[in-house]
């Protein structure tokens, strides 16, 4: 049971509603998180503005954005984001086993890229001070300036997110328009 209700459409500002209608668009859902974030309309829009930004914009493919997203949540134990976000990886082809494999970055059915970005998540989410020089000078070899700032929004917004819905013990969102 969440500690805080979701809003339904119809108890949300237009702005909120259109914010609302977007998700709907394109997932088929409108995320309880943004549900609740409704209740400061201000917030519910600045986070899904940059959430659109990091995993919409850049030269990174999403993807890899979002094997970064579930990897940082696995960490985090976000079963909410989890939930959302291994739904998207397998809408983007992978397999359920390959979802679990995250949990092994060094896993041989990575690319060197793909291991190098899910060591580098797990080092800003487990330890943000502790990157040593190695994983660093890997990241550089595989990522321009740009795309680490990708990875590095990425990893600490989920983060974020992760920690927010496990606070206000979100509910998995179910596929549909809400009801009130």
């Amino acid at each position: 049971m969440p500690r805080l209700k979701p809003l339904a459409p119809n108890e949300v500002d237009p702005e909120s509603l259109k914010v609302f209608e977007g998700f709907f668009a394109k997932r088929g859902n409108v995320p309880n998180m943004f549900r609740t974030f409704a209740r400061r309309p201000e917030m519910m829009i600045a986070a899904s503005n940059l959430m659109s930004a990091v995993l919409s914009t850049g030269t990174l493919d999403l993807r890899l954005k979002e094997m970064v997203v579930v990897r940082t949540s696995q960490l985090n134990e976000c079963s909410y984001c989890l939930t959302s976000h291994s739904t998207i990886l397998r809408n983007l082809g992978l397999s359920q086993e390959n979802i679990d494999a995250l949990q092994a970055p060094d896993d041989a059915r990575w690319t060197e890229r793909e291991r190098v970005a899910l060591r580098y998540a797990e080092q800003v989410t487990l330890n943000a001070k502790g990157i040593s020089d190695e994983l660093w000078a890997s990241l550089r070899e595989h990522f321009d300036e740009g795309e680490i700032v990708e990875l590095t929004a990425t990893t600490s917004l989920f983060s974020m997110f992760n920690r927010f819905n496990d606070a206000l013990d979100m509910a998995i969102t179910e596929p549909g328009w809400p009801e009130a």
